[in-house]
């Protein structure tokens, strides 16, 4: 006899790329997860600029699309959302603070009083209150997952946490910032100097307007601090990492290092020695830190396991959807 399967809601709290990506994957994989994972996932809320929308039985596709539309939401606010609708696991999804973290710290903290786990792709909450928010976790016995905050769809911290966990990790390193790869993979491969590949790149989309947190190197930063507090027990902030970007580098450089067997990638390194660095590095041809295009990678150096490498793609909407719906698989499996 078949066990029914059980159901878990949902709400979804900033309805931009990612959130809008949850939604869809949940659409697409709804019926896969409850046969394989005994879970009926319903999203019962969803809440971002352009308003809220609930529905405790489950929002038909219908009213999602209405509500990307810019249809009549819902006469309540994101935390009332939060609070006072019933369901299981809240996911943050809007974007990334790394001033103050909000809005994304108070609807965490919000979730968090008001029993429900949480899963995030938001860095910002992460790297500025990771040990307050992990202890307020801990006392209301609910779970925090965010998988999505590091490398978007490739595992990193699950691999640690579950596959590697009889390891000691030394070290943690790679790359973690796809517009930045893209940038330099770009200026190597047609000697292009960085302000016309920069500009390619806005063009279609791989960097923002406003780039500066890409090629300054603060995304890959802030990320290591994820890396640094929830892998190696720290409790650092963005000021202790020593961060240079890849906007001095020019095609010349590049140059030089593909003649001598080389490439330059901006590499994010932490250690349990407490180095907490981002620069570019020279990285030999066929070490497998060189991958191109918008790909992230990560080499995880333990005692036990040796290295192991992960690739994948850090960034996308589907792709960071992924990694949110598998952590909201593992705080029930």
């Amino acid at each position: 006899m078949k066990t029914k399967p059980k159901t878990v809601r949902i709400s979804i709290i900033g309805f931009g790329n990612v959130g809008g990506g949850v939604a869809e994957v949940i659409r697409r994989k709804r019926a896969e997860i409850a046969r394989k994972h005994g879970m009926d996932i319903k999203i019962v809320g969803i809440a971002d600029l352009r308003g809220v929308i609930v529905n405790e039985n489950g929002l038909s596709e219908d009213a999602i699309m209405k509500l990307k539309r810019g249809g009549k939401p819902e006469d309540m606010t994101t935390l009332e959302v939060i609070k006072e609708i019933e369901h299981e696991v809240m996911v943050e999804a809007t974007p990334t603070n790394v001033e103050t973290g909000e809005p994304g710290l108070t609807h965490i903290i919000t979730a968090l009083e008001s029993d429900k786990h949480v899963v995030t792709s938001n860095k910002g909450p992460l790297a500025l209150e990771y040990r307050r928010l992990m202890e307020l976790a801990a006392k209301r016995d609910k779970e925090i997952r965010f998988e999505a905050s590091v490398g978007g769809a490739m595992p990193i911290i699950s691999l640690i946490r579950e596959n590697l966990a009889g390891n000691g990790i030394i070290s943690i390193k790679g790359i973690l910032n796809g517009t930045c790869n893209y940038i330099l993979t770009r200026m190597a491969e047609e000697e292009l100097p960085y302000e016309h590949v920069l500009k390619e790149a806005q063009e279609i989309g791989i960097a923002e307007t406003d780039p500066s947190k890409d090629v300054e190197g603060i995304d890959t930063a802030v990320k290591l601090v994820i890396l640094a507090n929830s892998v190696f027990g720290m409790n650092a902030t963005y000021e202790d990492v020593e961060v240079t970007g890849i906007t001095e580098i020019t095609p010349d450089a590049l140059k030089l290092a593909n003649d001598a067997g080389y490439m330059i990638k901006l590499i994010g390194e932490v250690d349990r020695e407490g180095c907490l660095k981002v620069a570019p590095r020279l990285v030999p041809k066929e070490d497998p830190l060189n991958v191109g295009g918008t790909l992230n990678v990560a080499t995880i150096k333990t005692d036990l396991a040796g290295d192991i490498t992960v690739i994948g793609k850090g960034a996308g909407p589907i792709e960071a959807a992924s990694a949110i719906l598998s952590d909201i698989i593992r705080i029930y499996s």
